[in-house]
């Protein structure tokens, strides 16, 4: 479990946040974050004012990283890239959450490394994580400014036999079909998001095509909402291209693996992260060696009676 509650003890009054810089090593910032977000407790009550006392026991909430082994798929003395697996999440959702990305980043580059940027977590592919707080901040600026291209392999439903710019603008919207919920839809009162569409192969078998997809924008859900807005959403998707009933089902858990193939066409979302492009001193161009083509194709095959979505 990442996130860790320890007891502590102050031999003498001090302030919480210097015990923190001195025995775990914080940075002041980081240490009077925490206990501003309610992580050091005090007979069991969180404290918040970041300039508070300890004296005595006390504990302390904090991220202490695992190991799966998972390997790095390129790496500099700056930045580090990973070939994430779908299912894999990049933060945890919470404290507990029991392993996700950021747990083989932090654990293998250390408590400054950090990600520079997000794919959904059944999203598999490239995922770029910065080794120190300098190229975290470079990074993300190059990612803010459009430095870094990023390129997609998406498996779609129907045929695409040209090349599609979609330009269509995107709303971020709390969903009241459950709790707490962000469904991502093209309206006019959204952000400017572009993506550009390049078919590489159909698939008559399953009715499918394989793009490419080259997001202009950095959008969330981008591809995603841009693909079914074509009337060609991404095959396995469980929420665009979904009757309301069955999208609450899959964000409650309460889908059957069964059930979401047959509506949904795969037993996973079939877009993978396969490429990015930039430069940082020097010029990159890292492609994913993940088998995406031959897994998507199992996670179809099973696939005997889709119900139509379109």
């Amino acid at each position: 479990m990442p996130f860790v509650k320890k007891k502590f003890y102050a031999p003498v009054k001090q302030k919480a946040f210097l015990f923190l810089i001195r025995e775990l090593h914080y940075k002041q910032q980081e240490a009077q974050r925490l206990i501003a977000k309610g992580r050091l407790l005090v007979a069991g009550v969180p404290m918040t004012h970041t300039a508070g006392f300890v004296e005595g026991d006390f504990e302390f909430i904090y991220f202490e990283p695992i190991t799966k082994s998972l390997q790095p798929l390129f790496q500099t003395e700056d930045f580090v890239l990973f070939d994430k697996p779908s299912g894999l999440l990049i933060h945890p959702q919470s404290r507990h959450t029991p392993y996700s990305l950021l747990d083989e980043i932090r654990y293998q580059f250390g408590r400054d490394a950090n990600i520079t940027h997000r794919i959904d977590q059944e999203t598999s592919g490239l995922v770029l994580a910065a080794k120190h707080k300098e190229s975290e901040r470079d990074l993300k600026i190059l990612f803010q400014e459009r430095q870094i291209q990023k390129y997609y392999l998406a498996f779609v439903h129907g045929k695409v036999e040209n090349c599609l710019h979609i330009n269509a603008p995107l709303l971020r919207e709390k969903s009241e079909r459950s709790s707490v919920r962000t469904i991502v839809t093209v309206n006019e009162h959204g952000k400017s998001s572009e993506t550009v569409i390049t078919p590489l192969h159909y698939y008559p078998k399953h009715h499918v095509t394989l793009v490419e997809a080259k997001p202009l924008t950095g959008r969330q859900h981008q591809i995603r909402v841009h693909l079914f807005h074509v009337k060609h959403p991404i095959v396995g998707d469980p929420i665009y291209g979904q009757e309301a009933k069955d999208i609450v089902k899959f964000l409650d858990k309460k889908i059957s693996a069964n059930s979401r193939i047959r509506k949904s066409g795969a037993s996973r979302l079939l877009l993978h992260a396969y490429k990015l492009e930039f430069t940082y001193g020097n010029s990159y161009a890292i492609t994913s060696a993940f088998p995406f083509i031959d897994e998507a194709i199992k996670a179809m095959q099973s696939n005997v009676s889709r119900e139509t979505i379109l």
